[in-house]
């Protein structure tokens, strides 16, 4: 499950950060985020997301919504366009945090998670080798409008009617597409929750023990769009050169797509990997915890928390670079960090006007300077942690901190900056989003 200041648009941020690992962001020209449960209905969401990977406003932006195949739409709208010449790199996304009904059979499978990949011509790990479509208008999980709880039809017949047809028909047809067996492929991917039906349809399609990828129904539970990319991003982990990968979403039909690892495979096989993930994750033993930060169990957070503060969304966009891609200044005279960004040097001994150029803090280590615990601050999750943190060469902000207790905490320690939400105006249905400060592993 997402921390209680996580959604769809700050793990589709982790996720693509890590898809990123360094490169520079001025070659990327397009962000797809496909979730099922973006914040906002009427807001581009992976705008959203495009500025907080600190990429520029040249670039062009989609969501993709509707069904839980929409994670492989998106990375096939990416290939297309890539393919096509029109967009050079693309940084696909999904994301998902789905809600079941307390005690449910949807609350027991689900697991919120995100997965991202750059799409482009360059140092490719995984050629693009095909896909076959389905498009059903199969109504398995479902939710209307204004609906807060996924909802679904009966077991046996997602299983008899959906996993059992559809699966076997997308996959057959890619295979005489492309002219392949099964055995050519060293991994392949596809999802059911269902454990006897996942034996019937290996049995049926002919798939080898070890060729089958884990769902990590187990260790994370079913992510809906972000779940075939999830599992393509595991196998990619472990795969070889000239390994064949066979991907296969569900959800109002199917798609399936086949990948080739490259011999470029191996220099990315360390960066923000699922097992890197998994062995961060933190436990939450306490299930009132859970139905507060879902919004299912009200609860009083006291008077401060009665204070009706609008978002100003002229002043929002005025500040926007600093708050959603935390952009600072830097002196082109004396080399100093400024955070918040400032027209005069802060250092005395320069004071330069008008001599800043941009200067990016959301992928830079800062150090504690300050932190105090607010029991009387409004919050989900109290006391609220906030303090001062400091960057080397400059630069010196408030920041909360999150994913650690108090007593985690101490002055001087290592901190990375992780994109979270602030606030949520639960009278105008506003998500609200900053930069928070979380504990790393670094030394002092």
């Amino acid at each position: 499950m997402a921390n209680f200041d996580e959604d769809s648009i700050t793990m589709a941020v982790a996720a693509g950060l890590n898809a990123l690992n360094g490169k520079n962001p001025t070659v990327v020209d397009g962000v797809f985020l496909a979730s099922t449960t973006m914040p906002y209905k009427e807001r581009l969401n992976s705008g959203i997301v495009a500025t907080a990977l600190g990429l520029g406003e040249e670039i062009h932006t989609a969501d993709f919504s509707g069904g839980l195949k929409a994670g492989t739409g998106a990375l096939l709208s990416a290939v297309d366009a890539v393919a096509s010449g029109r967009l050079n790199n693309v940084v696909v996304t999904a994301a998902e945090s789905r809600l079941g009904k307390p005690a449910s059979p949807q609350e027991l499978i689900f697991g919120d998670a995100a997965a991202a990949f750059m799409v482009g011509n360059d140092n490719v790990i995984a050629e693009f080798k095909g896909a076959y479509s389905l498009s059903y208008d199969f109504t398995d999980h479902y939710r209307g409008k204004d609906a807060i709880y996924d909802r679904q039809w009966e077991d046996r017949w997602i299983r008899d009617l959906g996993f059992d047809q559809f699966i076997p028909q997308v996959v057959n047809g890619l295979l005489e597409k492309l002219d392949l067996k099964i055995n050519d492929f060293a991994k392949i991917i596809y999802d059911c929750h269902y454990s006897a039906a996942r034996k019937k349809l290996n049995k049926m399609l002919g798939i080898a023990p070890e060729a089958d990828q884990s769902n990590f129904q187990i260790e994370i539970g079913q992510s809906g769009t972000a779940q075939s990319l999830l599992m393509l991003a595991s196998a990619l982990e472990t795969a070889n050169p000239g390994d064949k990968i066979l991907v296969v979403s569900f959800g109002s039909g199917c798609d399936a797509l086949c990948f080739e690892a490259t011999e470029n495979i191996s220099d990315h096989q360390n960066a923000g990997t699922i097992s890197a993930a998994l062995a961060d994750k933190t436990e939450l033993d306490n299930y009132t915890k859970y139905l507060v930060w879902r919004d299912i169990l009200p609860i009083d957070a006291g008077l401060r928390s009665e204070e009706d503060v609008w978002t100003r969304w002229s002043a929002l966009w005025r500040s926007q670079k600093m708050v959603l891609g935390l952009w600072g200044s830097k002196c082109k005279k004396c080399g100093t960090l400024q955070l918040p960004p400032q027209k005069i040097c802060v250092n005395k001994d320069c004071g330069a006007v008008g001599e800043m150029e941009e200067y990016r803090f959301a992928d830079k280590i800062g150090h504690v300077a300050s932190f105090t615990g607010d029991m009387l601050a409004a919050s989900t999750n109290p006391p609220a942690v906030y303090g001062q943190v400091e960057f080397e060469g400059g630069g010196k902000m408030m920041f909360d901190f999150t994913d650690c207790s108090l007593d985690d905490l101490e002055t001087g320690m290592a901190v990375s900056m992780s994109f979270r939400r602030k606030f949520y105006d639960e009278k105008r249905g506003i998500s609200g989003y900053f930069w928070k400060a979380v504990p790393t592993k670094e030394v002092k």
